[in-house]
């Protein structure tokens, strides 16, 4: 077995307790090409490269924290609404701030759109952990992360990144409420506007609606859904091709609040009145959600505990703990304002 007998002597040692130089013997090269590996530099050749990954994910490698670090938590966004983000990083603060850590902020969507690497600068800072909210984390960058012993826990991820320890919401509950909201209040013909298909919170939004109308014995017309990112614009369009339908949906649930109030636009644009002639239902509960008329009906996420479960993983990761449960969903709740309404029909 490889690294067998040098291994002994070490039985005290907890998981993620190996040395670099140790890494470097049981790899059979020299320590600073073990630090060449873990900050991403050239000059390593593929295989030996490959080998040392390999055994610095089988040890779960962590790397020390120097006395008087100025280390901390690093949070990766990709265009995120400004409400958003700050609910997420309070949270995060709120946790890095028992144990004396700074919060770092990172928007990768300018180096993404140019197609530059955005994991191995952030690898340079040396953070203690990194929260990923981001749909570009992939099983590559996942990779990189645990060959650097970088804890990382994404939120509300795609499949790319399974099984990173990953915090979202309950939207499959969410969508299941916001639907049978509706249906109670007499709507049949239900509209729904998805978000991106590679979202696990798209499938299970879109899951949650058809369990609601599956239950009140409405069939799901395919033909009422439209999908798209979670942006006005986009709610905006995809809204116009619902409303002009020939038998148009009475209410339209979204993925989103931009995605919603790109529905609100739409209805004006259409003459139609919120919620005479049409009820429309956000998720996220955003601040704008209040400021709109008429005020808007959504799910809230509960982003600053979202943040703060995600800061408090990542710790528990970087001490050395292995959370072997699954991925952690807080509870998401229906907010009932005032652009729901029963149908004229009803």
């Amino acid at each position: 077995m490889l690294g067998g007998g040098r291994l002994q002597g070490r039985r005290g040692l907890r998981r993620g307790d190996l040395t670099v130089a140790a890494i470097a013997q049981l790899a059979g090269v020299s320590p600073p090409t073990v630090s060449k590996v873990l900050h991403g530099r050239a000059g390593v050749g593929e295989s030996t490269r490959k080998r040392v990954e390999a055994l610095l994910r089988e040890h779960g490698y962590r790397r020390p924290v120097p006395a008087g670090s100025a280390r901390g938590l690093e949070v990766v966004f990709s265009n995120m609404l400004g409400s958003i983000a700050i609910e997420i990083m309070r949270g995060v603060e709120q946790v890095a701030a028992t144990r004396q850590l700074g919060v770092g902020f990172t928007d990768v969507r300018s180096l993404v759109t140019a197609g530059l690497p955005w994991v191995e600068p952030l690898l340079l800072r040396q953070p203690v952990g990194v929260i990923a909210v981001v749909s570009e984390v992939t099983t590559e960058h996942r990779e990189l992360f645990e060959a650097s012993g970088v804890p990382l826990v994404a939120l509300d991820p795609t499949g790319d990144v399974h099984p990173t320890p990953s915090v979202g919401s309950t939207s499959w509950s969410g969508a299941l409420a916001a639907t049978r909201h509706l249906l109670e209040l007499g709507h049949r013909r239900i509209g729904l506007i998805t978000g991106p298909a590679g979202f696990l919170a798209t499938r299970a939004r879109l899951d949650g609606f058809r369990a609601a109308l599956d239950t009140a014995g409405v069939p799901f017309d395919e033909r009422l859904m439209r999908s798209g990112p979670f942006l006005f614009e986009h709610g905006r369009d995809l809204g116009s091709q619902l409303l002009t339908l020939p038998d148009p949906p009475t209410a339209v649930v979204c993925g989103n609040d931009l995605q919603a109030f790109g529905v609100y636009e739409a209805a004006r644009l259409l003459g139609l009145r919120i919620p005479d002639d049409l009820s429309v239902v956000g998720f996220d509960d955003i601040e704008h959600c209040e400021w709109v008329a008429p005020a808007l009906t959504t799910v809230r996420q509960p982003f600053l505990e979202i943040g703060a479960t995600a800061a408090r993983i990542a710790l528990a990761l970087a001490d050395g703990d292995r959370p072997s449960r699954p991925p952690v969903e807080l509870g998401a709740a229906l907010v009932v304002r005032d652009s729901t309404a029963p149908p004229r029909s009803a």
